[in-house]
């Protein structure tokens, strides 16, 4: 399975392209909408959310709700596009009236110069409405589709937020919900997506603050991936390596820096004995653990346990408040072009890793199993399934 996305972000619309996915797969358009919606809620979020409904359409590749096998076309109007008609206009010639907006001060943190630079552009728009997060919208798109497909086979994703600036959720929490829907439940009731209940007000605070001084907030978020089977990946060569991938998954999203699987960097704190999942046999399951410390991964392969990753999100660079910056023409000192933005859009972010969660989990699925039809896919699933148990 792959997939492309295009468009920008006050184009017409965002296109995405999924090639691979097996024939008679159903798909809820419904689904993926209000995983579409949930990407735009979020405290500290901007007013660019108010004007899109971001709801898709599907124009090829699925008929009365069944995928063909064959690519499948998921299409989202800009909203937005009605204000920018003329200015992003695919046909018409540039002229000086529709070249007002041009941008020329590259913002610190964003994309824009570097992009200027690589593809000669003298107008830095032509680098920001592709480099937008907007572009991420599709990738949730997808990710609800891969999601779907994971359902069938018993695979559930979520992904939530941790800290928000200085204001950090109690990890210990995390261990009173029992199952990964009691835990989706609690998250998706907060405007901030957070699992712990009295650090909500700081988080809400922090923003509050962040947007009174013009400035940004990132923090960390955190997926998890419940009933993934043992052996997805490969330790026989690097780039088969499933959990390498899947930090590249993450570290693609817009703004992420980071990404640590299970318990990250703490491990460097503690010895061996303290830091490996112990394992242990009974009929009834066959192997399991009782501890989950390296993140559902050895050796690049799944091993069976929940997968637990966190990343970690810088500020939005867009400010209210400008960064110093070069005007790439006159090269004088200015402060940097200012764009709508949010204040903070770490819980959208945990929407988006969690698609791209579920999207690296069905690309590996469907490239270890029969990727033609959904039967024979669920079949050999299950299959694979029984002889791990009686391995």
């Amino acid at each position: 399975m792959r997939y492309f996305t295009a468009g920008e972000s006050h184009g017409p619309q965002l296109t995405a392209i999924i090639e691979g996915l097996p024939a008679n797969l159903k798909l809820d358009i419904a689904q993926i909408n209000a995983d579409m919606k949930r990407r735009k809620q979020g405290y500290g979020r901007g007013a660019r959310q108010k004007i899109e409904t971001d709801e898709v359409q599907i124009t090829a590749g699925l008929r009365h709700q069944l995928t063909l096998g064959s690519p499948l076309v998921i299409q989202l109007p800009n909203k937005d596009f009605a204000h920018w008609q003329s200015v992003m206009s695919p046909t018409d010639p540039a002229t000086p009236e529709n070249s007002v907006r041009q941008v020329t001060k590259p913002r610190p943190g964003h994309a824009d110069l570097v992009g200027g630079m690589k593809y000669q552009h003298q107008d830095l728009r032509n680098v920001l409405e592709r480099s937008s997060a907007r572009e991420t919208a599709m990738r949730v798109a997808v990710g609800s589709v891969a999601k779907q497909l994971l359902q069938v086979l018993g695979i559930d994703v979520l992904g939530f937020v941790r800290q928000i600036g200085p204001a950090a959720a109690d990890q210990t929490k995390l261990a009173t919900f029992k199952t990964l829907a009691d835990l989706r439940a609690k998250t998706e009731a907060s405007v901030v997506r957070t699992f712990d209940t009295q650090v909500e007000t700081a988080m809400k605070a922090a923003i509050d603050q962040a947007k009174k001084a013009g400035d940004t907030l990132g923090g960390i978020i955190q997926v998890i991936a419940t009933g993934v089977p043992a052996g997805l990946g490969s330790y026989v060569s690097a780039d088969r390596k499933l959990d390498g991938q899947l930090a590249q998954a993450i570290v693609g999203i817009n703004a992420f820096k980071g990404v640590a699987f299970g318990d990250g960097f703490d491990l460097a704190d503690h010895p061996g004995s303290e830091d490996m999942d112990e394992i242990f046999y009974d009929a009834q399951q066959g192997f399991y653990r009782q501890s989950d410390h390296l993140g559902g991964f050895e050796g690049g392969m799944t091993n069976g346990m929940p997968i637990e990753l966190t990343a970690v999100m810088k500020p939005i660079p867009t400010l209210y408040k400008p960064l110093r910056s070069v005007d790439i023409h006159s090269k004088k000192a200015y402060q940097a072009n200012v764009e709508r933005s949010d204040t903070t859009a770490v819980p959208a972010a945990a929407v988006v890793a969690e698609a791209m969660t579920a999207i690296t989990l069905a690309q590996a699925i469907l490239e270890m199993f029969d990727a033609n039809a959904m039967a024979r896919l669920k079949a050999q699933f299950e299959a694979y399934k029984n002889e791990l148990k009686n391995y």
